[in-house]
């Protein structure tokens, strides 16, 4: 009888307090200490997840602190960020320490090969102007007077170099967007082709000018002016190369996100692999939404709370305790089927109705915080200068009016971690600098946009690794597939040829554009 008013007393005193949000705070901590004290191996500061089966554990968390919301949770709740959700073990820490040996090789490499690049163009420069100031420099008493023509190719020679530096420049001399892992075979051949080019060039002026005192001062000229010639036809092949050669399609890619299934569909033309890889993390910036690990936790607490109505008894003893137990769960869960779904329905329902609340009173507050803003007109710039305000001292006078009711459509969302109070406030005086309306504010907090719009600190993809069965050199093909990934998750990339298409015409006569309209007596008028 104690008992049982000790637990009625206890129950009465928890209904009292319902609602305040300190219970949900004190539940889930009841609930994370219960199993630390049936398993002492368990730390509180243990971030290393070695089994699958700790997901489930942060899915249940996620399902509990969603059934404590109400709607003013934004202000007792504490939100959980996109650092706290991810963990990370030993053998992470050791690719990361791999991944920053890998960088440093990859630097070195880049470097060696701008050097040797730099250092061919420099040679291939001054060869011309060698060739012809050798002769003057050691047999100049010897050599014939050069006439009017040999003048005039003085000149071709200074504007060819002058437009083979330009195109160079144009060309070669960019600032590289990305490290990749394996050289670009086009590049390294015209490299090659350049060196042995300029070799030959330098073998035949040794052996047939230098050595033999050629005294036709002209033909030595003419002899610069063809190598020119020869480099300008070079960079001309170096542009259909690596310039007009990609540009016609001829593969259609498919790019997933492994988590949220995101997808979207890209023309290529002739591309290596890795190649390839950049121009779709080039167009993943851009296009897909930015990646958000809080949108994922849903599906992962579903589970977790289906699972956790669950009770497993062991009655044969530990020695059947794995097999008995998981057939027992896939037992009480196909019972438990015909039931989910309709708690699914309920949730993203009651979601749907929480963000479109929470949208509705943003869109208000803000509307009526851009009232109080009114741009300066001709006949007021007459005020004196105390009662002027800059766009930045706007903005954080209006702010505060609108702070709270962002707060919770963000936490609501779960965007609260890609938006800090110093990018709104910069957001909202380029608004009101540019005379923005408030719909133009809110576009970038009603939806989610691409990557490329938020902070770098926050896009959770950085660095990222090529993995292909095929070399990464090699051509793109037909059924292809290769992944690119990066801590969070993966972009696999699935490649297909653009069919052949046959077009057919089909000629119509003008004269067969005729009709006959029949009008029969019984029609009603």
């Amino acid at each position: 009888m104690s008992a049982a008013m000790d637990t009625e007393s206890t129950y009465s005193g928890y209904s009292h307090y319902s609602g305040h949000s300190k219970k949900a705070h004190r539940q889930g901590r009841d609930r994370h200490k219960s199993p630390r004290s049936k398993d002492g191996s368990r730390s509180e500061k243990s971030v290393t997840i070695q089994t699958p089966p700790a997901e489930p554990l942060l899915g249940n968390d996620a399902s509990r602190a969603e059934e404590g919301q109400d709607d003013n949770w934004g202000e007792t709740t504490t939100a959980i960020t996109g650092t706290s959700e991810h963990s990370i073990s030993q053998e992470d820490i050791a690719r990361i320490s791999k991944d920053l040996e890998d960088s440093v090789g990859l630097d070195c490499k880049r470097y060696l090969g701008l050097t040797v690049a730099a250092v061919l163009g420099l040679l291939v420069f001054l060869t011309p102007i060698a060739f012809i100031l050798l002769p003057q420099i050691l047999w100049r008493d010897d050599l014939e007077p050069c006439g009017t023509v040999c003048e005039g190719l003085f000149i071709s020679v200074a504007f060819k170099l002058l437009i083979l530096l330009i195109g160079t420049w144009a060309l070669f001399f960019r600032q590289p967007k990305a490290d990749l892992p394996r050289v670009f075979v086009f590049r390294a051949l015209l490299l090659v082709l350049i060196f042995l080019f300029v070799f030959s060039y330098w073998l035949f002026y040794g052996v047939r000018i230098l050595d033999s005192k050629d005294t036709n001062y002209q033909g030595i000229v003419q002899y610069a002016v063809s190598l020119v010639d020869a480099l300008l036809f070079i960079h001309y092949l170096a542009i259909v190369l690596l310039e007009l050669r990609q540009l016609q399609p001829m593969f259609t890619v498919k790019v997933v996100r492994s988590t949220d299934g995101e997808s979207r569909y890209y023309s290529l033309g002739h591309l290596s692999i890795q190649r390839a890889a950049l121009v779709v993390l080039e167009n993943y910036y851009r296009d897909f939404t930015v990646y958000n690990p809080a949108l994922l936790t849903a599906s992962k607490s579903r589970a977790a709370k289906h699972m956790a109505g669950l009770k497993v008894y062991n009655v044969d003893g530990p020695g059947n305790n794995a097999s008995g137990q998981s057939r027992a769960m896939i037992a009480a869960a196909a019972r438990r089927r015909d039931s989910s779904h309709n708690e699914l329905y309920y949730e993203e329902a009651d979601h749907e109705r929480r963000v479109k609340k929470r949208r509705a009173r943003l869109v208000v507050a803000v509307e009526e915080a851009f009232t109080h803003i009114k741009r300066l007109q001709a006949e007021e710039q007459q005020k004196a200068p105390g009662e002027m305000m800059d766009p930045r001292e706007a903005a954080q006078a209006i702010f505060p009016s609108m702070a709270r009711a962002l707060q919770k459509y963000l936490r609501t969302t779960r965007q609260q971690q890609y938006h800090s109070m110093e990018s709104i406030l910069q957001h909202l005086s380029f608004c009101i600098t540019n005379n923005m309306t408030p719909k133009a504010f809110l576009e970038r907090y009603l939806n989610p946009g691409p990557t490329l719009q938020y902070d770098r600190d926050r896009w959770l993809s950085k660095q990222w690794t090529l993995v292909s069965e095929e070399a990464v050199t090699s051509g793109l093909q037909d059924g292809v597939v290769f992944v690119l990934k990066c801590l969070d998750f993966s972009l696999v990339v699935n490649v297909k040829k653009i069919p052949f298409i046959k077009l057919s015409e089909e000629f119509i006569d003008p004269k067969s554009h005729k009709f006959v309209l029949r009008l029969q007596s019984e029609t009603s008028v």
